[in-house]
């Protein structure tokens, strides 16, 4: 591969969100003046989140986008470099590592930090895209609360799906769950597929699909189109979750990282480590329990030690 890099960073941070501004914060104050690539969605997933009142010293809650605004100025303060921009390609065959930026530029970088996130699954619906953050979500966890004791719908089948109806069922007063397949089609293991059965105010729709999502301003209501008999049926509700997947955004990592089945970064427990020394990996790209903001942060600076640790041992 020819290539002319025009650029050296000492630590370089892929990706932006929590874990990706978080390690800035600290490789900045750890002097490793790091350069930031923001990727395509310049503060991850929180800027399409509404309100967030579960981060810790926001007494009275903050927007998402406003957040990740905040984590920005403080990085920039530290004096992190921060630009947009999105890597398209990687090598990481020999140090110090390369990376293409815009399918224009290379540079090369003593230590890399990846933070570049996971997208959540949509159904892909007009009404979806057109309600979002308006009553349809993708994480029951981060919003549910706005919506309790009242009637939701939950689409999914697999332990993510059942553990956030389940979730939802404490606090809320009814739980439609929607289920493409029947009984025998679902993807859940058979002790969470109990735990929903067994609970008395979540109802599953087998064989169903969401036909659409109903409101105007703010969710309704949905539309649930019985596949088995085409019986359609319209069931009033305040909020509409979405618990189909996540895909972990790390496709240009693939022949270089190690990974689980479905492209998640695997790391070292307990640190950010990757299989290749020098390269680290925070945030959801990695972690697919938890998916919290405040997680990710956590593993942002856990990253930002590492490399500071991993730059020290060569003498940088």
């Amino acid at each position: 591969m020819i290539m002319e890099i025009k650029e050296h960073a000492h630590c370089l941070i892929i990706g932006s969100g929590p874990a990706g501004y978080t390690a800035a914060i600290y490789a900045a104050r750890a002097g490793l003046n790091p350069v930031l690539y923001q990727g395509i969605q310049p503060g991850g997933q929180l800027t399409i989140t509404t309100e967030v009142e579960n981060y810790p010293g926001y007494a009275d809650g903050v927007q998402g986008p406003e957040m990740m605004q905040i984590f920005e100025k403080q990085a920039t303060r530290m004096g992190a470099d921060i630009r947009y921009g999105i890597v398209t390609k990687v090598d990481f065959s020999e140090r110090p590592f390369k990376v293409e930026i815009d399918e224009e530029k290379w540079m090369s970088a003593d230590a890399v930090i990846i933070s570049t996130g996971a997208s959540a699954k949509w159904l892909g619906i007009p009404s979806e895209e057109r309600l979002n953050g308006h009553g349809v979500s993708a994480c029951a966890v981060c919003d549910g609360f706005f919506f309790r004791g009242k009637e939701v719908a939950i689409v999914g089948a697999g332990d993510t799906a059942c553990e956030e109806a389940l979730y939802l069922s404490k606090i809320c007063s009814k739980v439609h769950m929607i289920v493409r397949k029947g009984e025998d089609g679902m993807r859940a293991s058979k002790v969470m597929q109990d735990r929903v059965k067994n609970t008395e105010n979540i109802q599953v729709y087998w064989n169903s699909v969401t036909d659409e999502i109903l409101g105007d301003q703010k969710v309704t209501g949905v539309r649930i189109n019985n596949t088995a008999t085409g019986q359609m049926q319209e069931v009033p509700i305040s909020a509409f979750f979405v618990a189909i997947g996540h895909k972990p955004n790390s496709d240009i990592f693939k022949g270089w990282l190690d990974m689980d089945e479905t492209g998640y970064i695997l790391t070292v427990p307990g640190t950010s480590k990757t299989n290749i020394e020098g390269v680290f990996a925070a945030g959801d790209v990695q972690d697919k329990n938890y998916r919290q903001a405040v997680t990710a942060a956590g593993s942002g600076c856990m990253a930002a030690l590492d490399a500071e640790r991993y730059l020290g041992a060569l003498g940088h």
